[in-house]
């Protein structure tokens, strides 16, 4: 009686998806899902990564819809939420949507906290984003 021997070696693939948001003040979504993503090749050398960085439509939202969805980002002077100039920036997206990210124009991460004062504030640097998009012909 003859006696058959199998030797399998069977090695799962590993696969890893990274979907963060922004690390306030230290890194954006994409910055962190690159470290992220680093730090698991350094373990797992042949992992399939797919990163995936997210937004919860405050800050970062438009760098990561432009990054999924192709296109640029354009940077205007608006009125900020004290009435001084800010630099903000929307997306313009490859299919001519308009992306506007109100965090930009007027979010809390500009203010300062002499200035925490929702009855004093103004959002007309959010209107000032919309008005430079449509002059651009977005849809």
């Amino acid at each position: 009686m003859s006696s058959l021997m199998w030797s399998v070696s069977y090695v799962p693939t590993v696969r890893v998806l990274i979907a963060p948001d922004k690390f306030r003040g230290s890194l954006s979504a994409p910055a962190a899902a690159r470290a992220m993503a680093a730090a698991v090749r350094r373990v797992f050398p042949d992992a399939e990564i797919a990163e995936k960085p997210l937004a919860d439509g405050g800050e970062g939202t438009v760098d990561v819809l432009v990054g999924a969805l192709g296109g640029r980002t354009v940077s205007r002077s608006v009125t900020g939420p004290v009435g001084d100039p800010v630099e903000a920036k929307f997306g313009l997206l490859d299919d001519g949507r308009a992306v506007i990210e109100v965090a930009a124009a007027c979010g809390i991460a500009l203010l300062d906290e002499a200035h925490f004062d929702p009855l004093h504030a103004t959002s007309l640097g959010v209107g000032e984003l919309l008005e430079e998009a449509l002059a651009l012909d977005v849809t």
